[in-house]
């Protein structure tokens, strides 16, 4: 390969992964931002970016707007911190008067403080039902009729008494308008679900319960229900359906809730032993889906950006200190108690979260690697 291709290639995944990135963490910082700015409190910085900088500017109000040189992160840097983490700078906090510190994060009372920091993952999922809502609105959706092609033999289908050319209507009293939407209830069942079937003119219920099976997706292995039946793809079983803007706001929430949904029972199956740890990924991992994405079309590199937008809005809300979810279980407490957690508690518990999440994008990135190493090992 020529170093001309070879830079061509790389390029391919890396201006698509930084599109991505670059999305999804503006808008949680804008979450941040415009929550803090409405809550009064001023802004020194807002930073899409770690390291030096490459462009910035500052507005009226006094916010240095930075692009920095690291496009792997991003930071709102509110006016007493002594750094991007909300961290409080005590020794300048100290020096403050009493109108300056009413414009700091840290001299907000604790309502105003936790709506601050829960805006940034609430930022992500609203993005995300845009994102949705924006490409069924633009693009419409091709459907294909959960109508039954084949019935794999020995498979939870066969034996519930399912048949080539069925049509599935309904499933647990939910009408069924297309072969995605069949899967995707079988996906995430974890009990027997019922069918409701027209077979050759006259409708009946049909009883099965999907079998939990380990499959390969793009970001790794996961468990997810199969009942073993296959579509029809042939042309008349397909349409294409275009949406109005309130269905497709309706979808947009509908979507978004199902990715939450999945995240939420991987979460919980990987804490119960029960989903593979290799389907966390790394930056290495998302770099590459993102080119495959772009080399689809420009409304999958969207897609892909509402899925990582949710992922990291839940992680976000995960109770761990340095998250925005350990900021608000401080906060919490404090609301409780009546009083905020000793300071030295709470940098402790900075510590134990920062080596958390340390730890988790070593274990991902350690994963992209691996994968990366078995796939030329397997070329071998």
């Amino acid at each position: 390969m020529s170093v001309l291709a070879a830079l061509w290639s790389t390029l391919s995944y890396l201006v698509p992964f930084v599109f991505v990135l670059s999305v999804v963490v503006f808008f949680h910082e804008l979450g941040h931002f415009l929550v803090g700015r409405w809550c009064g409190v001023k802004v020194d910085a807002f930073s899409l970016g770690f390291g030096p900088e490459l462009f910035a500017f500052t507005d009226s109000k006094g916010t240095r707007w930075r692009l920095a040189a690291l496009p792997l992160g991003g930071y709102v840097k509110f006016h007493g911190d002594a750094n991007g983490a909300s961290m409080t700078d005590d020794e300048a906090a100290e020096k403050m008067s009493a109108s300056e510190r009413s414009i700091t994060f840290f001299g907000q009372p604790v309502r105003k403080r936790a709506a601050i920091v829960a805006a940034g993952p609430i930022a992500n999922l609203l993005l995300a039902v845009v994102i949705f809502a924006g490409t069924f609105y633009a693009y419409g959706r091709g459907v294909l009729l959960p109508r039954i092609d084949a019935v794999q033999a020995g498979s939870p289908a066969e034996i519930a008494g399912f048949k080539s050319g069925d049509l599935v209507l309904s499933i647990g009293g939910k009408p069924v308008e297309s072969f995605n939407d069949l899967q995707r209830v079988v996906s995430i069942a974890d009990g027997p679900l019922t069918f409701r079937v027209q077979r050759a003119g006259r409708e009946f219920e049909i009883s099965a319960t999907p079998r939990r099976t380990e499959i390969n997706t793009p970001f790794g292995k996961t468990r997810t229900g199969v009942l073993g039946i296959s579509a029809s793809g042939a042309a008349e079983n397909w349409s294409h359906k275009s949406y109005g803007l309130v269905e497709s706001v309706e979808l947009g929430f509908s979507e978004t809730w199902f990715v939450i949904e999945r995240t939420g029972a991987y979460l919980a199956g990987l804490i119960a032993g029960q989903e593979s740890a290799d389907q966390l990924s790394g930056p290495i991992r998302i770099a590459e889906v993102s080119g495959e994405m772009a080399r689809i079309g420009f409304s999958a590199l969207l897609n892909l950006a509402a899925i990582l937008s949710i992922s990291i809005g839940i992680l976000n809300l995960l109770p761990v200190p340095l998250l925005d979810g350990g900021h608000l279980m401080y906060y919490a407490y404090e609301a409780v108690r009546g009083r905020a957690l000793n300071q030295k508690v709470q940098e402790f518990g900075f510590r134990i979260g920062m080596t958390l999440v340390g730890a988790l994008m070593i274990f991902a990135t350690y994963n992209d690697i691996a994968r990366i190493a078995r796939h030329w090992l397997n070329l071998g």
